[in-house]
């Protein structure tokens, strides 16, 4: 055996060959060459240092007694499976090497050594060994992720199941009773304390829509998203439809382009469209004439969604917000909500691969784009 160390060394190599001589000229070489290497003439006694020692690369000659070149690389992998196998042998059996290539040898050099040729080999070699390093770390981390988010998610199941059973049920209570003071014991209550009745009974009325959007969002993710044809200018002829008939008192110009259909979950999407439809109607409530324009465009082979405005705006520096949960860009006492439609919106239209933006101005109206894809010959 023969072994050397130096202070910075480029790799650790494991040389086997029963030709003392050619193990000692090896090792020799490449030393020089910067790397520390451990030299045997026995497989037997190699493996028994690799037990020991930790090592980048095992060179082993092809042909040995007691044990081969093939036979030593797969025991050593065993111990060690970033170990990357590397055969010697001479120009005779080159066909064996390859052989020994297929079965678990990354590669092989033939003898007579020459220096400009097992370089590259070892350099070659190292970098594969780093890839599977760096790739098994990365799949490690992968796992742990996974399992991190296989606990987040039973966290959230116990948090919904919490939320559904012991905070829905006192919030009615609170409700009911509170209106049923306000109806039965109106003549015995001052003016004032029913006012201050119907602030509870709005406010758990409130809590309540909070709880029921806030179960919806955490649901979502976890829902199966189904892929079918959608009519999507179907779809919003009925949205508007809608929306038109709560408040039949208002006259809403409405301007509607061209809509393709598209893939995905009819059911989310119709969501998405009403949330931004509903936000158009309800933001233009104070313009004069209000204006919502609903229509498309192709853009990278995607269709683009548009959802456009004349209504109250927002502040561009605040739109990072748009899109949380809860997050509010309007005071309660100028536009109602619960400040969780786009982040519903947002979610929808990430899980079916696309994105969602918008753009606005102050007391300019606002525009939001999603994207989704446009369908294929395939889906019919």
């Amino acid at each position: 055996m023969t072994e050397t160390t130096i202070d910075t060394p480029i790799a650790r190599l494991l040389i086997v060959d029963d030709e003392a001589a050619q193990m000692t000229a090896l090792c020799d070489v490449l030393e020089d060459a910067g790397y520390v290497t451990a030299g045997f003439t026995s497989g037997v006694e190699a493996l028994q240092h690799l037990r020991k020692e930790r090592f980048d690369l095992v060179l082993a000659d092809l042909v040995m007694p007691q044990i081969d070149g093939i036979a030593l690389l797969r025991e050593a992998q065993a111990i060690d499976p970033f170990l990357l196998g590397i055969v010697m042998t001479g120009h005779g059996a080159v066909d064996t090497a390859i052989a020994a290539m297929q079965a678990g040898a990354l590669d092989y050099v033939l003898k007579p050594f020459r220096l400009s040729v097992i370089l590259p080999v070892l350099a070659r070699a190292l970098s594969v060994r780093k890839m599977r390093v760096e790739i098994a770390a990365l799949q490690a981390r992968l796992r742990e992720h996974v399992a991190e988010l296989e606990q987040a998610n039973k966290e959230l199941e116990s948090f919904s199941y919490s939320v559904s059973h012991d905070l829905r049920a006192p919030l009615r209570a609170i409700s009911s009773y509170s209106s049923i003071l306000v109806q039965d014991y109106s003549q015995q209550i001052p003016e004032g304390a029913q006012r201050l009745l119907c602030k509870v009974t709005d406010n758990a009325h409130r809590m309540g829509e909070l709880i029921e959007h806030l179960l919806h969002f955490s649901h979502l993710g976890r829902q199966v998203i189904s892929h079918e044809a959608v009519r999507i200018d179907r779809m919003v002829a009925e949205i508007l439809e809608e929306l038109r008939k709560e408040d039949d008192s208002r006259a809403v110009q409405v301007r509607v382009g061209s809509l393709p259909d598209t893939v995905g979950d009819a059911v989310l999407l119709r969501q998405v469209f009403v949330n931004l439809l509903a936000n158009a109607f309800k933001f233009t409530r104070h313009a004069k004439p209000a204006v919502v324009e609903v229509g498309s465009h192709l853009e990278g082979g995607e269709i683009v969604y548009v959802v456009r405005d004349n209504g109250a705006g927002f502040d561009m520096r605040y739109a990072a917000k748009l899109f949380g949960v809860f997050q509010r860009l309007h005071n309660d006492s100028e536009f109602e909500g619960t400040g969780i439609g786009l982040s519903l919106a947002q979610r929808i239209v990430q899980r079916h691969g696309g994105r969602i933006w918008a753009d606005s101005a102050i007391g300019r109206g606002a525009t939001f784009y999603f994207t989704l894809s446009a369908p294929s010959a395939n889906d019919g």
